[in-house]
């Protein structure tokens, strides 16, 4: 009997592992794995079993239905398991291809590539790696060779990615207390094109990198500012660098968040998250003509840059069937409108309840925040949370839509009073009057200022004044 056929090795039965051994996951996460979390979901009492998916819900053993309004932090656009990615899959490992040779030029990169850049028409080429980390990755250094510079810029506030160059540009400390020494590179504040204008003076800079669309607290940059920022980085000879790993791919109402803005051409665009279709990780980076032509500049650089699994033809079958589900079923216009429905619903709530402060977003990429109340019954409950840290507010809401209403959703960073709603795209108007009622039913406790609302809060500030 030959090795690798059929037969061949001793059978294995994933569903009869999950059966026998399922019900472990989070002894085995705890003994295995990264311990704090299955620690951090028993203390919030996210600590769920789910075994069940399909488009925006999911369901637990006892049969549940759960809505979510986290999309895997924005990796399932189109809800999990959609039919034609999940039949694209099959067909491809049906195909038996001569995957991942490194020495031929297979089909589906190109096909893919070819696809994304007709929503890019001001670009040329792409780079396939794994994930939207990867794919900043690549933006830097692409820029920084083609530029000759070693300094990019970013936004106060950035989330980029947590590898060490992509750590350089994020604009939170949580995540690089202790990772020193970074790549020199510096912080302006969302908007600022005078600040920009100062550190292109000093000739050193290779570009800006920013998120159109702040996935930490959902700020969108000022109207203005990323054209602004374009006119004044194409003077001084540096790039734009579009990080559309969260926006992209229809999230905000348009193909691209950089495209709310008319004019603005960015010169590398780096996606990911949702092009997956929840299944295979790919990232990809989207770059003009002279840029890729300099960092690949002959036959001896032709593997300077390139990943060990990118372009691999299941992640290449799950991408070009997630753009033809977007164009075809018109999956970005169908964001905008449910999108526009949600936040007004949300925001016609901020005359009723003074612990809502706002709603802002674009699409379905829409933040919450909560604020200090002018009544002295509630005021004193919440200068009682922001004493002990702040965002703890943001998380007793959080806590009861999971555990009341089986709705998921996360709280938008840390030491942020504010709840980030990124759902699958393809929510409908009844998941959106299901969260809407959902959430009225918490604001209604939280204003009453009693009950297990406040006595969770309560809970949270012994834990987090005895965690300092």
């Amino acid at each position: 009997m030959t090795l690798g056929e059929p037969g061949a090795s001793t059978a294995f039965d994933l569903r009869a592992l999950l059966a026998a051994r399922g019900g472990e996951r989070y002894a085995l996460h705890a003994q295995h794995l990264n311990h704090q979390l299955p620690r951090m979901l028993h203390t919030i009492g996210f600590d769920k079993e789910y075994v069940r998916a399909r488009g925006a819900h999911f369901w637990d053993a006892e049969g549940r239905d759960y809505l979510d309004m986290l999309a895997g932090f924005g990796v399932m656009g189109l809800g999990r398991h959609h039919p034609v990615v999940r039949q694209a899959l099959h067909d491809v490992l049906d195909a038996s291809l001569a995957d991942l040779t490194r020495f031929d030029c297979p089909p589906l990169p190109g096909l893919l590539a070819e696809r994304l850049l007709a929503h890019s028409p001001h670009l040329d080429r792409v780079f396939f790696g794994n994930s939207g980390t990867e794919a900043v990755e690549t933006a830097l250094k692409f820029a920084r060779y083609a530029t000759g510079r070693p300094r990019v810029l970013y936004c106060a506030h950035a989330f980029h990615g947590l590898t060490a160059g992509s750590l350089s540009v994020n604009g939170e400390d949580g995540f690089r207390d202790g990772f020193a020494p970074l790549l020199p590179d510096t912080a302006i504040a969302l908007g600022d094109l005078a600040a920009l204008e100062r550190e292109l003076r000093h000739g050193d800079v290779a570009a800006l990198i920013v998120e159109p669309v702040q996935g930490k607290g959902v700020h969108a940059a000022p109207p203005g500012f990323l054209r602004g920022a374009q006119e004044l980085l194409r003077r001084h000879k540096a790039l734009l660098i579009a990080d559309e790993v969260q926006t992209g791919l229809g999230r905000t109402g348009d193909f691209y968040a950089y495209q709310h803005e008319e004019g603005v051409e960015p010169d590398l665009v780096c996606v990911a998250k949702a092009l997956s279709g929840g299944y295979v990780p790919v990232g990809a980076t989207l770059g003009k003509d002279w840029i890729f032509k300099k960092v690949y500049s002959s036959m001896d650089r032709v593997l300077v840059h390139s990943a060990s699994f990118g372009s691999n033809a299941q992640a290449m079958a799950a991408g070009l069937a997630v753009l033809s589900v977007l164009e075809s079923e018109e999956v970005v216009a169908h964001a905008r409108a449910v999108g526009d429905l949600l936040r007004d619903r949300l925001a016609a709530l901020s005359s009723e309840y003074e612990l809502l402060h706002e709603v802002r977003g674009r699409g379905l990429m829409i933040g919450i925040e909560f604020g200090r109340p002018n009544s002295i019954r509630l005021r004193s409950r919440w200068a009682m949370l922001q004493a002990a840290r702040r965002g703890l507010f943001a998380q007793m809401v959080v806590v009861p839509l999971l555990q009341k209403h089986q709705i998921l959703t996360q709280v938008s960073g840390d030491h942020l009073e504010v709840i980030k709603l990124i759902p699958p795209l393809v929510i409908n108007e009844a998941d959106v009057e299901r969260f809407v009622l959902a959430f009225r039913a918490v604001m209604d406790e939280a204003h009453d200022g009693g009950g297990l609302m406040w006595d969770f809060g309560r809970t949270l500030v012994k834990q987090a004044v005895s965690g300092r």
